[in-house]
């Protein structure tokens, strides 16, 4: 009977020993498994906040483009567009010194061979449009400088493509004056501001003596170069307010606002001895050439556009009459 109990109980203790000893190892798998469920939680964790903080980032770096071109474009000058890039670069990057460099400038090669400037290409379609030259920037900010200056040089190619087809627009394409059509829309501007601030201006019309003849005889090549130099020695002895335009053919105009008759008279006067002194030269040829001129004045002689023009034409007509190579005003007659 002892034996018995002994053995029952010995049986009793093994087999409660095996049962903790299986719920100990369950208990301890179980835990690698949450730890091991938790350490995987954890470094998802981790991989997200990796992701939000590159999204994030992501989301500054788009935003400042966002900001910088926004102001850019509202921009159409290269010179101002350059300011609020740098500005706006200033407030995201450190350095000391931002340059605008012209792919022409002699300084360039000094800029490449310092180290203390990096040198960022700003690209065309087709060639090189300028250098930026960041002096003092560190390695770290180096590649979202790029970034920035990749966008700075869209911009710019936007500056210059609209600069480009406004100058076509706007430019007759032999004499670099501007067109008719651009010098009537100024002229219009320039009388309504006249008209407020109750100032005078004058008009100008030019048409070079016997230019058929010179045409006929010379050649059409001839007849060109002697627009096109009229054309500059106009535009070299008119004012950077007056609006000088080729009106059509052989002839030209200039707008000259807040200018009065005597005032008009000295310009007109000015142009007429420079074209008259001038010697264009043509292959061989050395050719001289005068012009005649008519003026007329407002608000003396109208306040409209079309009158303005009508009476300047009239003073030409006159001007033509009286031997070319002269100046005439619109009511001023000579008393013989």
């Amino acid at each position: 009977m002892v034996i018995t109990m002994i053995t029952y109980v010995g049986l009793v203790a093994v087999c409660a020993r095996k049962f903790f000893v299986q719920v100990a190892l369950r208990d301890q798998e179980r835990i690698f498994k949450e730890s091991a469920l938790s350490q995987k939680l954890a470094n998802q964790k981790a991989s997200l906040d990796l992701e939000k903080t590159r999204l994030e980032n992501e989301t500054s770096q788009i935003f400042t483009l966002y900001e910088i071109m926004k102001e850019i474009t509202q921009s159409l000058s290269e010179k101002e567009a350059f300011e609020i890039f740098k500005k706006k670069l200033n407030s995201h990057i450190v350095f000391t010194e931002c340059l605008l460099v012209d792919p022409l400038c002699d300084a360039l090669g000094d800029y490449k061979k310092s180290s203390r400037h990096f040198i960022f290409t700003l690209q065309g379609q087709s060639d090189k449009i300028g250098y930026l030259v960041i002096e003092g920037v560190p390695d770290e900010y180096k590649e979202k400088l790029m970034i920035l200056g990749h966008q700075f040089a869209l911009a710019l190619r936007r500056i210059k493509l609209y600069n480009e087809i406004e100058h076509t627009a706007t430019t007759d394409d032999l004499t670099e004056l501007y067109t008719r059509r651009y010098a009537t829309e100024r002229f219009q501007e320039e009388l309504k501001r006249a008209s407020l601030r109750h100032m005078h201006l004058s008009f100008a019309m030019i048409d070079v003596d016997h230019f058929k003849i010179l045409n006929d005889q010379q050649g059409h090549l001839a007849g060109d170069q002697i627009l096109r130099e009229v054309g500059k020695l106009i535009r070299d002895n008119i004012r950077e307010i007056d609006i000088a335009a080729r009106f059509g053919g052989e002839e030209f105009c200039v707008i000259l606002p807040d200018t009065n008759h005597a005032e008009a008279s000295y310009t007109a006067e000015r142009i007429r001895q420079a074209i008259e002194r001038a010697t264009i030269t043509v292959y061989d040829a050395q050719i001289k050439v005068t012009v005649s001129l008519g003026i007329s004045t407002s608000p003396e002689d109208g306040a409209r556009m079309e009158e303005l023009i009508d009476k300047a034409d009239w003073a030409l007509y006159r001007a033509k009459h009286q031997g070319r190579n002269c100046v005439c005003f619109f009511g001023l007659y000579p008393s013989s």
